[in-house]
């Protein structure tokens, strides 16, 4: 009987633990359900069931959304707060699917969190130490159209592990510091590349791909999925000059691949930074002749250290549109590397390629290089304003460093008003440093224009030299001030062209020289404290095509009582750049002029918009 009573009694308590134990696993399920909440697909913050609630700060404004304009990447700094009196878990993601061409995710940086992983993470009670976590939110819009991001949070008790609802997407992290091919194409919206087995393109109408090296805004076209290489162009011409002696189309022996590969103070390679620690030296560019926009065979391949692209290449910057929906249509003129035929070669002309006859005119030349694999990003976000910048070649605190150590191409704050921003040319004469105005001339927002004289020989007395030489360098004007005036040397010897004028088929290196296989300079010369650029110089047929449609006066004479002159694009207006015009006939004016060798950097880092700030030493 007392056994059966012990049997009875056991038998009850072990009912009532089982009881005491399914109202615990229950009662633990629903206080899981009730104590989650979301985020709602609009500014409001909404708590769903239960008590617990969240804090979610966008840029310090309470909101979950992320608005982003068109052909812009934009940092959003995001705060989560936990603002109840326990600890609570968080889960963080954004909703639904993204536009093809809009791409989301967190940088790493100090000072800033890592969004937590699906199962979320604990945050402490409100006004505790850990009850907040920061975010830096990338948002990358590669179209032509704004877009807005959703972001979502879930809340529930510290010890549960979170899901992702349905529509809920975790961040990922987007790299801004690596090797600068694996940093371009991750900044890349998926629709917005192309690989054709050998290269990734890149491709679309806002790519943000723009690198700042050497003091020259450039774009990266594809990345070498071979060594991780990246091919860039810069973005806007760098001159004009003749293809070739007219004979033939072919790249190797023409007035380009010299220009281009020039290693002294008048060529292009000379004045790139340390180019044998940034570019791949032996390049192989295919040259071959093509008669469709098809990928080439490797019939004619030429090794150099710069080239230009091919019309294959061009027309991969806009695969599967049209070419005014690619980045390289930036409604400028310039040669590509692809003959068309014997006697013709491949130009870009406003909308799209065109042939051109060799002997028929001069175009703009965009150069083209190949950065070495294992070159690195240190900054940037890759966009026109604020473009990738190169380790080794993104300096700091450069005040009190001497101007004529520094690069052509890079940005100078001098002049004042509307004429306050120019740029190296080179170090032509040595110590010094020789600079141009970024645009041409103006006054009250209009372009400046005037006569070039009575003949087409510059001097201090014609009428552009007397313009330069008096009427600019007078403050009273407000060109340029009395100490930036003070600045300039005040003798430089300007090379007027060789024995004979410049025509269509002559090589670049008579405007300087006696001959283009000469290096004994031409006795046509003047002097003069002001100037201008010859033809064939850096930055003679450069600027924004997109902001500038002014013509304006180069120095180099061409046959007849004509000058050479730049005409740069706007509106999709067109003219080829080097075109003759009457040497009485009104055009803009980008006076040119040599700093003195005691002149030193104050500020900036020769960007744009960081131009250096000078002063004397």
């Amino acid at each position: 009987m007392k056994r059966l009573l012990l049997e009875t009694s056991f038998s009850k308590i072990y009912m009532i633990v089982m009881i005491l134990i399914t109202l615990l696993v229950v009662g633990g399920y629903f206080s899981y359900a009730m104590f989650t909440v979301s985020k709602e697909k609009s500014n409001a913050i909404s708590i769903v069931t239960g008590n617990l609630t969240y804090k979610l700060e966008v840029d310090g404004e309470e909101t979950n959304t992320l608005t982003v304009d068109s052909n812009t990447v934009k940092d959003f700094t995001v705060t989560l707060s936990n603002p109840n009196n326990r600890v609570a878990r968080f889960n963080f993601y954004y909703e639904g699917e993204l536009d093809s061409y809009t791409k989301v995710g967190y940088i790493v940086e100090e000072e800033v969190n890592i969004p937590p992983d699906k199962k979320g993470i604990n945050l402490e009670k409100n006004n505790t130490l850990g009850s907040s976590n920061i975010y830096k939110i990338r948002v990358i819009n590669n179209s032509e159209n704004s877009t807005t991001i959703n972001l979502g949070v879930e809340v529930g008790l510290d010890y549960n592990d979170l899901e992702l609802p349905s529509n809920g997407n975790l961040l990922e992290e987007i790299t801004t510091k690596g090797e600068v091919g694996t940093v371009v194409l991750d900044d890349i919206s998926k629709d917005s590349i192309y690989n054709d087995g050998e290269n990734t393109f890149i491709t679309g109408k806002y790519p943000n791909n723009y690198i700042w090296y050497s003091g020259k805004l450039w774009r990266a076209v594809s990345v070498d999925t071979n060594d991780n290489s990246v091919k860039l162009v810069t973005q806007w011409n760098m001159s004009a000059i003749p293809y070739c002696d007219g004979n033939s189309s072919a790249f190797e022996g023409s007035y380009i691949k010299e220009w281009l590969n020039d290693t002294s103070v008048d060529g292009f390679l000379y004045n790139l930074r340390e180019p044998e620690n940034f570019i791949k030296m032996d390049s192989e560019w295919n040259a071959t002749m093509m008669t469709t926009t098809d990928k080439p065979p490797k019939t004619t391949m030429v090794t150099s250290p710069v080239g230009l692209l091919n019309l294959y290449e061009f027309t991969m910057s806009y695969r599967g549109t049209t070419s005014e929906n690619g980045y390289l249509n930036n409604t400028g003129l310039y040669y590509f590397l692809t003959p068309a035929s014997s006697t013709s070669i491949y130009v870009f002309n406003i909308d799209d390629y065109q042939e051109l006859s060799i002997s028929s005119t001069t175009t703009g030349i965009r150069p083209s290089v190949n950065l070495k694999p294992g070159i690195m990003t240190v900054d940037g976000r890759g966009t026109e304003d604020d473009p990738y910048r190169l380790e080794g070649d993104n300096d700091s605190n450069l005040s009190g460093t001497l101007l004529n150590t520094r690069y052509s191409g890079e940005y100078i704050s001098f002049g004042t008003g509307e004429n306050n921003l120019y740029r190296i040319v080179s170090h032509e004469n040595g110590s010094g440093t020789k600079i141009t105005s970024a645009e041409p001339l103006k006054k009250d927002g209009a372009f400046v224009t005037i006569d070039f004289g009575d003949d087409n020989v510059f001097s201090s007395s014609n009428s552009i030299g007397t313009f330069l030489n008096n009427d600019y360098l007078n403050p009273s004007n407000g060109y340029l001030t009395s100490d930036q005036i003070n600045m300039i040397e005040d003798n430089t010897t300007w090379y007027l062209g060789g024995t004979t004028n410049y025509g269509w088929t002559q090589s670049y290196r008579i405007t300087k020289y006696t001959s283009a296989t000469s290096n004994t300079l031409t006795s046509s010369r003047t002097n003069a404290k002001v100037g201008l650029l010859r033809l064939g110089e850096l930055l003679a047929a450069q600027g924004n095509v997109n902001d500038n449609n002014s013509a304006y006066w180069l120095l180099t004479p061409v046959l007849g009582p004509s000058l050479y002159h730049n005409y740069v694009h706007f509106s999709r207006q067109s003219s080829y750049l080097g075109a003759i015009l009457s040497s009485t006939s009104g055009l803009g004016i980008k006076p040119s002029f040599n700093l003195k060798n005691n002149v030193v950097i104050e500020s900036g880092s020769g960007t744009k918009n960081l131009p250096f700030k000078l002063s004397v030493k």
